[in-house]
């Protein structure tokens, strides 16, 4: 008699996780982008949830360029320029951290530029702190209606993390 033992893969989560930094340069927004979605593909997305990790992560990547590191906001103290400046002369680099476990994404970017003074008053619709840019403001509503989980931790002079999350996928 022949005894069959079952594997059960179907059990065992899926694991998988990738960092990369990138110069804080416009042109690398898609870079990320394509990048994230290519992790993903493991997952078995549909056409509508990569569009929407992608909006999201091009929102992210783009306040880390615009917002974190850009000089000339009147909202910086001097401390806070000085070592914007610094940054600035020392590459200041993007970082994404992406990772899934099962069927769930988690996707981090984190600068180490002039930080959000005020986190809850970025995150409202329509608030931009460059409107000389014509930005929309929209950025962080986009991300929190594309992902099912958003997280913003900043500190002013350090840098700004942004954490979304996807169920599911």
């Amino acid at each position: 008699m022949i005894k069959i033992r079952k594997l059960h893969m179907e059990k065992r989560m899926r694991k998988n996780e990738m960092y990369m930094s990138f110069l804080a340069d416009s042109v690398n927004e898609s870079l990320a982008c394509i990048t994230v979605a290519a992790f993903a593909m493991e997952l078995n997305p549909t056409m509508e949830e990569i569009e929407d990790i992608r909006t999201s992560v091009s929102e992210a990547v783009t306040n880390a360029i615009i917002h974190g590191y850009e000089m000339g906001d009147d909202n910086i103290s001097s401390g806070q320029a000085d070592h914007q400046a610094a940054e600035e002369k020392s590459c200041p680099q993007v970082h994404m951290n992406c990772s899934y476990i099962g069927r769930e994404l988690y996707i981090e970017i984190s600068d180490s530029g002039v930080g959000i003074q005020d986190v809850a008053k970025a995150m409202e619709p329509l608030y931009t702190s460059k409107p000389q840019l014509d930005r929309s403001g929209m950025g962080f509503s986009f991300m929190e209606a594309f992902m099912d989980a958003l997280t913003v931790t900043s500190e002013t002079g350090h840098g700004t993390t942004v954490k979304i999350g996807r169920a599911h996928v």
